[in-house]
């Protein structure tokens, strides 16, 4: 009896306590607490340069905040301007956020990638939201190039791609994904992906995609309709008034990979779409076409 006397009163003791948490404010129990995330902002424009300085292109701003970061690697003085990103987080997960924006200016050239391959990790709750923003003025030129995006198991990614091209520029644009790392022998069989694109020319919409991914990734991917079975997509997109005159140039690249693949054109846009058993196989077929539509060899960072 003594000791059903003390249970009871232990857990009246108990109940009283966390009454005094909820009334006075103080912290909850570990399982509640608010966990840290990684936000970061950054952006960059770029600008013609003058003709006294002997460099085609120069930097005009340059703004980085929280994890994201951007360094200018040196570049000849005929170069496009070269922005590469980072993460200093080492990754993402649920409820970590990143803005990227690249501004070129009229008649500039830049080139934007990634130091690395980006890493959605394992998530408690909530998406990690990557927002990307690109502008290209008359006559200017951006090449939005960063390298893979790798999905782990129960992640979690929204991203959106927005930008805004003149009718007289041109926009080389690409996005990966990865399920998993197949050399590690992973697969993803719940994860959230959701990838937006929305391009403007002119101001007026002309290119809207969104693909989405929501629970078993490898189920999804192994239909012959989806996948069948793949582990790792791209898209590229060019936005350029000779872009349909690309078409043969793309499809040439594409001849001979080891991925499924295809190009098409229309209204001055050109869009390939490839499918890969993994990562490397993937990264091959893009460096590939990229290379035969830019003309010039990848970034350093893309063999680092």
């Amino acid at each position: 009896m003594a000791s059903a006397l003390h249970e009871a009163v232990r857990l009246e003791m108990i109940a009283g306590a966390m009454n005094v948490v909820q009334a006075v404010g103080l912290p909850r129990p570990l399982h509640s607490t608010r966990l840290e995330r990684a936000v970061g902002s950054a952006r960059v424009s770029v600008r013609a340069g003058d003709a006294s300085t002997g460099r085609r292109n120069r930097l005009a701003e340059l703004f980085q905040s929280g994890a994201a970061k951007i360094r200018l690697p040196r570049v000849g003085p005929a170069d496009p301007v070269e922005a590469v990103l980072l993460n200093t987080a080492g990754g993402l997960t649920g409820g970590d956020r990143l803005a990227f924006a690249v501004s070129v200016e009229e008649g500039a050239a830049c080139t934007a990638t990634t130091q690395a391959a980006e890493r959605i990790y394992r998530r408690v709750t909530g998406f990690a939201e990557v927002e990307t923003t690109l502008s290209v003025a008359a006559g200017a030129r951006l090449d939005w190039i960063p390298q893979e995006t790798i999905v782990f198991n129960r992640s979690g990614l929204a991203r959106r791609l927005e930008a805004d091209v003149d009718p007289s520029a041109s926009l080389l644009a690409v996005e990966s994904v990865v399920l998993g790392r197949a050399a590690m022998g992973e697969t993803v069989d719940r994860t959230f992906v959701r990838d937006a694109w929305r391009i403007r020319r002119g101001g007026r919409l002309v290119f809207a995609d969104t693909a989405r991914i929501d629970g078993d990734a490898a189920g999804l991917m192994a239909g012959p309709a989806t996948g069948g079975p793949a582990t790792a997509f791209a898209t590229l997109l060019l936005v350029a008034p000779d872009a349909e005159e690309q078409l043969d140039r793309a499809r040439a690249a594409l001849a001979d990979v080891p991925v499924e693949a295809g190009a098409s054109a229309w209204n001055g846009i050109l869009v390939a779409r490839m499918l890969a058993a993994g990562g490397q196989p993937l990264r091959a077929a893009l460096v590939r076409l990229i290379e035969s539509l830019r003309g010039v060899p990848m970034p350093r960072v893309w063999s680092c």
